[in-house]
This record gives C-alpha cells, structure tokens and sequence, in this order.
C-alpha cells in the first residue's frame, strides 16, 4: 500500500517511515510542504495520504488546504490528517464532499501502533475515522436536540458508531443480530433527517450529530 506523508517535523516524518514501513506499508514520498503533496500525489498515485494540518510556510491551514486541493485534482483520494487543531471551514469540507476515506485523529494516537495503522487502512479502504476530540472541536450545538427522537437502543447503536465500531462489532456488544443493526442505523439516519440523497456520509453526518451533543 503506497503512502504520501506531508509533514514538516522531520522527527515524526522519520518515525512514522519506519512504523508504516514496518507495518508493510511503502512509503513513497514525505514532503514538508503544500504544494511538495500535490506534486506528490499526482507522481505517487497514493493509496493512502497523510496529512498535517499546519504546514509551512504560516503554519496554520495549509495542510487542510492541500489535501482538498488534492482532492479536487484526484478525486477519492483517501487523506488522513493527523492534528492537534482543526480548521473549521476546510476540516468540515474535507469530511462532508463524499468522495473517498477521510480521517482525523490527534498527532498522539500515532503511538499506538496498531490503533493508527488500523485506521489508516479503513481510510484507504474508503472508510472514516474520526477522533472525537478533534471533530468535538468542528461542532456547534444545535438549539434543539435531535437525539431525543431516538429511542434507548438506538441511542446505544449511535454511541457506538460515535466510537467507530463497526456493524458487526455493535451487533455482538449488543447481543443482537446484524439485521438489527442495519435496522436500527436506518431509523437513526431517518429521524436525523438524513436522508439517502445527502451528498456526505450519513454514517458520519449521525456520528456528528451525537458528538455535538455529549
């Protein structure tokens, strides 16, 4: 599995070459910069970016802002941004444009091995992980509270989606069958207003909704 890393700390760029690389993953470039990812991707063809928030030269979006510009150009292009802050505006375009796996996870899960490269397979695989202290900070409190539509179940299903596990995973936490799950998942998105045309993931979008309101 190619990977593209853009990150400026020389330090974790190494220790992340030699963790992903033990881990079976090919590293195919680290770039220290916005634009060095661009050109990156488009040579690489990655399976898999990584991507830090703040990148020289202001250190402050440009991570954000290259990842979606790398998007545009490649669309699908499964980027996770590791981060100990979060752009509003790019963050929450990055998650919500629909195409392809995203993630965010805070620079410290990096040391749990296994939990990183986990996720970092799940976002190439097209799926998402997100890091609840880092989309806590994404949020804003509706004034109303749509969870209290949800029944007890249900609101047990959603928590564990919040924590990303996956159907399978929620099925035998709660003693109940996969038919079950679907189902219930089904009814969340239905009273979260969600419906199948919404150009997000409704996965994520339900997920967001619980966050903003523990």
């Amino acid at each position: 599995m190619r990977v593209v890393i853009a990150e400026d700390n020389v330090l974790l760029s190494n220790g992340l070459e030699l963790l992903l690389t033990a881990k079976g993953f090919h590293v195919a470039a680290i770039t220290q910069d916005a634009p060095g990812f661009v050109a990156a991707v488009t040579e690489h063809r990655p399976d898999v970016t990584i991507v830090d928030v703040r990148l020289p030269p202001t250190f402050r979006d440009e991570g954000i802002h290259a990842a979606i510009q790398a998007r545009r150009r490649h669309p699908g292009l499964p980027v996770l941004v590791l981060s100990q802050y979060v752009e509003q505006q790019y963050a929450g375009e990055l998650i919500s444009d629909g195409r392809g796996g995203v993630g965010y996870l805070l620079k410290d899960r990096v040391s749990r091995v296994s939990e990183f490269t986990d996720a970092l397979r799940r976002v190439a695989a097209g799926g998402t992980v997100m890091d609840p202290e880092v989309i806590g900070q994404l949020l804003t409190r509706p004034a109303h509270d749509p969870i209290a539509a949800l029944t007890p179940r249900e609101r047990e299903v959603l928590a564990l989606m919040a924590e990303g596990k996956d159907n399978a995973t929620i099925a035998a936490r709660l003693v109940i069958t996969d038919n079950a799950v679907h189902k219930h998942i089904g009814n969340i998105f239905a009273k979260l207003g969600l419906s199948p045309t919404d150009s997000g993931h409704r996965r994520v979008l339900a997920v967001l909704t619980y966050l903003s309101r523990h």
